[in-house]
C-alpha cells in the first residue's frame, strides 16, 4: 500500500478483501491485524498486490508519535474517516479493521442503499432483520444460519436499486457478550471463532466465520419476502408493522438513504410496499426460531 503524503511508510502489512461485492484494501501499521483478517477470511478472495483495484482504503495507524511501539495504539483511518474516533488498545486490532470496513460502507457505499440489518435466505427468498442494537439481530442471522439458512450478512442489507433484490455481505459475524456463548453451544467448529476481544468499547467481542455456503454463494442476490423488527428480552409476542412505521425505521436505519436521493426514495417505498413487516419479540433463540419458521411458512411459504 503506498503511503500518503504525512504517513511515512507504517503501512507495511496489506491485504486486499472481497466481501460481497465490496472490495477493501486493508493496510496496518502491524502484522497482527493483517494476519488475523487472513485466517479468519481464508475463504474469501483475497491478494495482496499493490495495483489491485479497491473500493475502498482501510489504514490502521499508530495514534501518535511513538504508539506503534509503546502501549500501541490503533487509529482507524482511510478513505472516509471520522477524526475524533477513539483510538483502540493494539490487542482489539482486528476489531479496528472490521469497524473500519464497516465504516467505509456506511459512508462512501452508493452501488446499493445500506440497510442497518442482518438477512438471511433460504428456498430464494430473504428474511431481513432490522433494529436497534442489543435487538438480537446478528445474533439471530448467526443462529439461522447455522440451521438450514444462507448468511447474507449481519450487519447491511444490500437493496438493489433496480430489482428490489438483496445482495449479500456476508463479513465476519460480530458476536458480543452473551451471543458468544450462544454460538459457541450451536457451532462445533472452534477454528471458526476469532479470538476473544475482552472489555472493547462495545463489550466482549469474537466474530464467528459464516459458513461455506454463504461465502461460496456471496455473490447470489435473491428477493425479500419479509422484514422482521425482532426485539430480544421480551415475552413472546408478533403484531404486524405499518408501511408507514416500516418506512420510517428503514430511513433511520440507512447510512445513504438521503446521500442516493429520489432512487433510495423508490427503492425503500417498493420495498415496504410489497414485502410484509412484522414485529417479533422474544425471550431466547430457539423461541425466536420456532416463532420465525411459522412465520415463513406463513408469509413466503
Amino acid at each position: 500500500m503506498r503511503p500518503r503524503a504525512g504517513e511515512g511508510a507504517v503501512m507495511r502489512h496489506h491485504l486486499l478483501l472481497a466481501i460481497g461485492p465490496a472490495r477493501f484494501r486493508i493496510g496496518s501499521a502491524w502484522r497482527g491485524p493483517i494476519d488475523a483478517l487472513r485466517r479468519l477470511y481464508a475463504a474469501y478472495p483475497q491478494s495482496s498486490q499493490d495495483d489491485a483495484v479497491a473500493d475502498f482504503t482501510v489504514r490502521l495507524e499508530p495514534a501518535g508519535i511513538g504508539r506503534r511501539w509503546w502501549r500501541p495504539s490503533v487509529r482507524i483511518a482511510g478513505d472516509h474517516h471520522l477524526p475524533d474516533a477513539v483510538p483502540m488498545a493494539l490487542r482489539h486490532g482486528l476489531l479496528a479493521a472490521e469497524m473500519g470496513m464497516n465504516l467505509q460502507m456506511a459512508l462512501g457505499w452508493r452501488r446499493h442503499l445500506l440497510i442497518h440489518a442482518s438477512s438471511v435466505e433460504k428456498d430464494g427468498k430473504v428474511l431481513v432483520m432490522a433494529g436497534e442494537s442489543g435487538s438480537g439481530k446478528s445474533t439471530l442471522a448467526a443462529l439461522l444460519g447455522e440451521r438450514g439458512w444462507r448468511l447474507m450478512g449481519d450487519e447491511f442489507a444490500l437493496l438493489d436499486f433496480a430489482t428490489g433484490a438483496i445482495h449479500p455481505f456476508p463479513r465476519l459475524v460480530s458476536l458480543k457478550n452473551q451471543a458468544i456463548d450462544v454460538m459457541r453451544r450451536e457451532v462445533d467448529d472452534a477454528a471458526r471463532f476469532g479470538p476473544l476481544m475482552a472489555a472493547t468499547p462495545k463489550g466482549d467481542i469474537a466474530h464467528l466465520i459464516p459458513a461455506a455456503e454463504a461465502v461460496s454463494r456471496m455473490s447470489e442476490a435473491a428477493p425479500p419476502a419479509l422484514l422482521l423488527f425482532p426485539r430480544y428480552g421480551h415475552a413472546p409476542d408478533i403484531r404486524a408493522v405499518g408501511e408507514g412505521e416500516a418506512f420510517m425505521h428503514l430511513t433511520q436505519a440507512s447510512t445513504n438513504y438521503v446521500a442516493c436521493g429520489e432512487a433510495a426514495f423508490t427503492a425503500l417505498h417498493r420495498f415496504v410496499t410489497t414485502v410484509p413487516s412484522i414485529a417479533l419479540d422474544f425471550s431466547s433463540g430457539d423461541e425466536a426460531d420456532r416463532m420465525i419458521g411459522r412465520l415463513w411458512r406463513e408469509y413466503a411459504g
